[in-house]
């Protein structure tokens, strides 16, 4: 048995240097996906995610379900 196997992984955090240039927001959706969108999300409550036109969203990483997920949404910090 492989011991790496049982170590707890480290939570997915945001790195803007990740970001596609011009993706200016991040969000992450209730089940723990998060995506880049490149214009503002709207959230979807009743699907407990980020809605977005699907040109304008990008996987970003993938982290543990979050039931705040609606308080997730940050644009990209100035430079």
């Amino acid at each position: 048995m492989n011991e790496s196997d049982d170590r707890p992984k480290a939570p997915w955090t945001v790195d803007w240097a990740q970001a596609p240039a011009g993706w200016n927001w991040v969000a992450q959706d209730g089940d723990g996906r998060w995506y880049w969108y490149r214009t503002r999300p709207e959230p979807g409550f009743a699907g407990r995610v980020w809605r977005s036109h699907s040109r304008n969203q990008c996987p970003a990483g993938q982290g543990e379900p979050n039931p705040d997920w609606f308080a997730s949404l940050a644009p990209r910090p100035p430079h």
